[in-house]
């Protein structure tokens, strides 16, 4: 280092053991930047980037449960008025538009009252005719593949419950698990549903215990500004009935086998897919 560095160096560390200490007004001043520039920050993340999100319900079983958190991508389908904090941005419809693929998972607000956040998957895209018949699934009059697996014995809310489980397939490939109490409860029947342009189908994958667009006085279609972002992979998860923020049971309640799991469906490849790439 040469003499010129040194006595710069020097001369910068006398100034600061010179410099008299902070007041308490300085103090809390200096505080009160940093905590902004915080609360700015994680504002933006969490309107253009990833917002955090945990599930209250049981609606999505399997593939969710009570107490896990996970992180919703915003950029996935572009961005809406609800894209922002209590929907108060002047947007119509979505800036950089992208569709949602049938099978993703997304937080959308409830068309019937948007200061509710909903969570489901998507069955049907616009244009596409949904309907239920005996607890099987139709897309556009096709049947969807159900694999059964063996069924599963849980408990909720004290009782003993036994469950149907299948692997679903849908048009385009996307494979998930699916729960079923039975194949004749309430919307296991159902008229066609037309869905209509800019709108989607949401269901639940836990069928029989799911308020969804089947329901259509609550949920009915989602208009794509409705769509707040796709779900994307679990951050965290607790054991039902205990709290991300109760540290001091993390470890007896944490789920450490979900920590981290994509929500993205698998993708099979579809026999009209590989007709198209053998094509190409």
């Amino acid at each position: 280092m040469t003499d010129s560095l040194k006595d710069a160096e020097n001369a910068a560390k006398d100034k600061k053991a010179n410099d008299p200490p902070l007041t308490a007004k300085e103090e809390w001043t200096e505080f009160a930047k940093t905590a902004f520039i915080a609360i700015v920050l994680a504002l933006l993340i969490r309107t253009f980037l990833l917002e955090p999100f945990n599930i209250p319900s049981g609606s999505m079983k399997p593939t969710l449960l009570v107490g896990d958190y996970l992180f919703v991508s915003k950029p996935a389908y572009g961005y809406s008025r609800y894209s922002f904090p209590m929907g108060l941005a002047p947007i119509e419809g979505r800036v950089w538009e992208k569709e949602p693929q049938r099978g993703d998972v997304v937080v959308f607000k409830l068309p019937s009252n948007p200061s509710i956040d909903y969570i489901k998957r998507v069955i049907g895209l616009p244009g596409d005719k949904i309907q239920m018949i005996g607890g099987q699934l139709y897309i556009n009059g096709e049947a969807t593949k159900r694999e059964p697996l063996p069924l599963v014995r849980m408990e909720e809310d004290g009782m003993a419950v036994t469950r149907h489980e299948y692997i679903e397939t849908l048009p385009g490939g996307a494979t998930f698990h699916i729960y079923e109490d039975g194949d004749q409860h309430q919307l296991d029947n159902t008229p066609v549903f037309h869905v209509p342009p800019r709108h989607y189908f949401m269901m639940g994958d836990n069928r029989d215990n799911s308020m969804d667009s089947r329901v259509e006085n609550l949920v009915g279609f989602v208009p794509i500004e409705n769509i707040v972002g796709r779900a994307d992979f679990l951050f965290f998860s607790v054991e039902e009935g205990n709290s991300i923020f109760e540290f001091w049971k993390w470890p007896w309640t944490v789920r450490a086998e979900r920590l981290f799991t994509d929500i993205d469906p698998i993708r099979l490849k579809t026999e009209e897919k590989v007709k198209d790439a053998e094509e190409q």
